[in-house]
Parts: structure tokens; C-alpha cells; sequence
């Protein structure tokens, strides 16, 4: 794959602007990085999800004392960079767009167990962290995400975990709701880009962008001029990816993100 342009990214059907104002906030934050969420079945790779993940400026110069000069691979293999993205005092936005149909109950339970994964290996998993999924499955038991549509979290360094919906890739000016619980927050753009995390990708493509941005923070993105450039891991289209489910174990499961 070729890195991502500061200038906007296409992700299958998914634009991806340079920059975006989160729903429930005043800031501009620019885009770091892009991917797509899939997985391997019957020998064919079937994309889910769409991901883009938005940062505060901020976070170049905070990132840049300990990880400047840094090459794009070395932060890609770099567990503590990323814990530090997901635990930096600036704020993040992440948008989910779906490419192939997802209901909110089975999206939501697998972001659920993602989280939960994620705590129990840190050994923080407690009756707070629990409650907050409790409503974090609610705010999506009636959701039908759609190809097309949007699941967008605004992450804030306060620890609050903003929660939107879009039918496309419009933002929203408000949120749908809000979770103030900062491990929820942490956990859910961990789940994506850590370690473990389900897109791969988008992980690449953020430690791409930042070792550029880290040595030349000029680059980053304000309001810039809309352009893209196309991202693809192959794969066939959303008649094949869901024929595929159909016929295989996870036709009752499909994966989250």
C-alpha cells in the first residue's frame, strides 16, 4: 500500500477528508491515518469497515519529543507509540463507515469484547469499566448501519467518549451521546490501532503519516483544498464479501470495525 497523502484519503467508497471538525467539538483536527477493517475467508480478504482516525495538532509536538526521527516502520512495531497516541492529552476522532451491513447490536457486542480484552490484559477491567459498556450496547441496540454509514466517536483528552451516527459521510454538529468514562475512550481507538487492533492498515498508514509529520510538523493540514488519493487491499465487492459470510461461520458473527 502507498502512503497517505495529508491531503485526503479514499478508502474503498470512503472519503476521508484532511480535516474535520468532531461532532460536539470547536477543533479542527487533522487526518492521520486510513484503513480498512477485514479478514481472511475462504481465501478471499472481505472488507467490513472503513476507518479513518483524526488528531489534534497538538499531538504532532507532543509525540515529537520522544519519537522524532523515527522511521515509518519503527512506529508501526512500536507498542508504547501507539499507547501514547491513545492516551495523549489531545483529542482524537475516529469514523467508522461501513462497507459491508453491520446491526448495531452485533457491531456494538464486538467492540464490547474488544475493550474488555483490552482490560483484562491490563489487569483494569472493573464494575465502573463494566456499567460503561452496559451503556455503551445500549446507545447502539437500535442502530442499522448500512453501507455507507457512519459510526464517529470523539474521543477528548477529559476522558469523555462523544458518540455519533451519520447515514454517510456527512459530521454531524452534535453528539448522540455521551460516556464519560476515559478507559472506554482509550480502549475503543486501541482496539483499532493497538497492538492487537483490528485494522492493521489504518495502524501503518498513522505511523507513516506522523514519522513524516514528526520531523516536519509544517505539514500538517488545516483547511486544506479537498483531494484524495485511493486506498484498496484488495478483495471483492459487497455482493461477494456478503455471499462469502453467507457460506462460511461467520455468517451469524460478522466482525466489528
Amino acid at each position: 500500500m502507498s502512503p497517505m497523502t495529508l491531503t485526503g484519503v479514499q478508502v474503498e467508497k470512503a472519503a476521508f477528508p484532511p480535516t474535520v471538525t468532531p461532532p460536539g467539538s470547536a477543533k479542527t483536527l487533522f487526518l492521520g491515518g486510513a484503513g480498512v477493517r477485514g479478514m481472511e475467508i475462504q481465501g478471499k480478504f472481505v472488507k467490513f469497515t472503513a476507518i479513518g482516525v483524526y488528531l489534534e495538532s497538538n499531538a504532532v509536538t507532543w509525540l515529537a519529543g520522544k519519537w522524532k526521527g523515527k522511521s515509518a516502520d519503527e512506529l508501526t512495531d512500536s507498542v508504547q507509540f501507539f499507547r501514547d497516541i491513545v492516551t495523549g492529552p489531545f483529542e482524537k476522532f475516529t469514523r467508522i463507515s461501513m462497507i459491508l451491513p453491520l446491526t448495531g447490536k452485533v457491531y456494538s457486542e464486538k467492540v464490547a469484547e474488544n475493550c474488555e480484552a483490552i482490560w483484562k490484559s491490563l489487569g483494569i477491567y472493573t464494575e465502573t469499566e463494566e456499567k460503561a459498556l452496559e451503556k455503551f450496547l445500549q446507545i447502539f441496540k437500535d442502530q442499522n448501519l448500512l453501507p455507507g454509514s457512519s459510526v464517529l466517536f470523539t474521543q477528548s483528552p477529559s476522558g469523555s467518549l462523544m458518540i455519533s451516527f451519520s447515514k454517510d459521510e456527512s459530521i454531524p454538529e452534535k453528539e448522540n451521546a455521551i460516556i464519560e468514562n476515559k478507559l472506554l475512550s482509550e480502549a475503543i481507538l486501541e482496539s483499532i490501532i493497538g497492538k492487537h487492533g483490528v485494522s492493521p492498515e489504518a495502524r501503518r498508514s498513522l505511523a507513516s503519516s506522523l514519522a513524516e509529520l514528526l520531523i516536519d510538523q509544517n505539514k500538517i493540514p488545516h483547511h486544506l483544498p479537498y483531494g484524495e488519493k485511493k486506498m484498496s487491499s484488495g478483495g471483492g465487492n459487497m455482493q461477494q464479501g456478503l455471499q462469502l459470510i453467507r457460506e462460511s461461520k461467520f455468517h451469524t458473527d460478522m466482525l466489528s470495525l
